[in-house]
């Protein structure tokens, strides 16, 4: 613990919004604290989410890929196994080395590492096991964390959260999710690839609330071709463990007879919360919406003077990419800067197989809202690339105003479609039109060609379809 207990900055949480505002903050000239409880940095994200995931996700693709594709490609593989306690391992040294690193990024930038829960003891002052520090600005960068359903107790043994889901210690043969979101498609698809029989029960009618369905229904269509079985427009009213397993009770959301089901393991994936209890905002007067969520402005600003925050625990997207731009934004304001977010530009990714990419307006939306606008769709199937990589899943569509062409959203569900979203990210955030997409060489032959070709899609002018 350091013994130092003054500093301009105070940052309660070490996640990606936690540690780049207080990596930026150092790096403008601030002395600045970080509160974190747990024994690694990175939170959630690093710890159990993001990164242990995508490690799981990775290697449960390429186990399938050597089972069932190879061959296609020319290359014979035999005798295949599954090392579940290796592949966990490789998991555990990517959150290590990742953690690691925003440890030595803490001692780069001179940031003291608080350890311990850290509490709001007021404007300008906070607590850390027992001790108390001063600041001229907190910043509440807590995150998330799961939601469970009524009835329904999360053990993480048989009925497991995304934690849980990351940690087990052998396939189960069964396995129910319940909700169909990015965290509840991901993980289904790990314990699918290694041979768990996988039913998806979302209380929708559709899977990927919010995304587009155009591309929801391609998503379902392919993931239903790769094994995972889905229960729509029902919801879990209990599941109980057993010496078998889990049993749950499965109602129709719109009314009708209740039905059985069993599982060995049950993933409950139905959300996240802010996680703001027991930091004492309360008693320091800190404002929280009807979700939890602490209320702040347009300046990450709470209704307490010297408090702000960023991230999960307050409106928009819990994404970990939003947080960190926010925590940047936040900082360079600290330090007298201007900043700026648009929230309509931040991408979603789902990291399927193959990936669900998006940004800006879906066509429901905008129908809505009464905005006229052309579509540009382009399949993989249609480019050299993708058949090379047998790949050809999918396509990249693109929405653009119809009166000035303006790009307005685009969605793709394909291979890489995480890394092509970029591209359409930026040219949103310039403003740009589908032509200019359309007109931007594009190197050949690459996966990129199918944005360029949706692009000139809009205009009724795609050259290879």
């Amino acid at each position: 613990m350091t013994s130092q207990t003054s500093y301009d900055v105070i940052v309660i949480g070490a996640g990606p919004g936690g540690y780049v505002a207080a990596i930026r903050a150092a790096q403008l000239g601030m002395k600045v604290a970080c509160v974190e409880k747990r024994d690694a940095l990175g939170g959630t994200c690093l710890n159990v989410g993001c990164i242990p995931s995508k490690a799981m996700l990775f290697a449960s693709e390429r186990y399938e890929g050597a089972q069932h594709h190879m061959k296609d490609l020319g290359v014979e593989v035999s005798g295949v196994k599954l090392n579940l306690k290796a592949m966990m391992a490789h998991k555990d040294k990517v959150v290590t080395d990742n953690t690691k690193g925003i440890e030595f990024l803490f001692k780069k930038n001179k940031i003291d590492w608080l350890k311990g829960e850290g509490k709001v003891a007021g404007a300008g002052k906070v607590s850390v096991a027992g001790a108390q520090y001063d600041a001229k600005h907190v910043i509440i960068a807590t995150g998330s964390d799961v939601i469970s359903l009524p009835n329904i107790t999360i053990d993480e043994k048989k009925v497991v959260s995304s934690t849980g889901a990351l940690t087990l210690d052998k396939v189960p043969a069964s396995m129910v999710v319940i909700g169909a979101g990015v965290i509840g498609l991901e993980l289904g698809s790990v314990w699918s690839r290694l041979g768990a029989k996988v039913t998806v029960v979302e209380y929708l009618d559709r899977i990927l609330p919010g995304m587009d369905l155009e591309v929801a229904k391609e998503a379902q269509k392919i993931l239903k071709k790769q094994g995972l079985e889905f229960k729509l427009g029902a919801k879990v009213t209990s599941a109980k463990p057993d010496s078998k397993g889990v049993s749950l009770t499965l109602e129709p959301a719109a009314g009708g007879a209740a039905e059985s089901m069993s599982a060995d393991i049950v993933l409950v994936a139905v959300g996240r919360k802010a996680y703001t209890e027991g930091l004492g905002l309360k008693e320091a007067g800190v404002a929280l919406d009807e979700r939890g969520r602490i209320i702040t402005d347009g300046h990450f600003k709470t209704n307490v003077a010297g408090i702000y925050a960023i991230g999960d625990v307050i409106a928009g997207p819990m994404l970990a990419h939003k947080a960190e731009d926010e925590g940047v934004v936040l900082a360079e304001m600290l330090a007298g800067q201007s900043g700026h977010i648009d929230y309509n530009l931040i991408p979603g990714v789902v990291y399927t197989a193959p990936e669900i990419a998006c940004v800006g307006k879906t066509e429901e939306q905008l129908k809505a809202d009464g905005i006229a606008y052309n579509v540009g769709k382009f399949p993989f199937m249609a480019n050299g690339r993708a058949r090379a990589m047998n790949a050809t899943d999918g396509f990249v569509k693109i929405l653009a105003c119809a009166k000035s062409d303006k790009v307005l959203g685009c969605h793709i569900v394909g291979a890489e479609a995480g890394t092509l979203i970029a591209e359409v990210v930026i040219a949103m955030e310039f403003g740009a039109s589908a032509e200019d997409i359309a007109r931007t060489c594009h190197a050949h032959p690459t996966l990129e060609e199918v944005t360029k070709e949706a692009a000139l899609a809009v205009a009724k002018r795609p050259i290879h379809i």
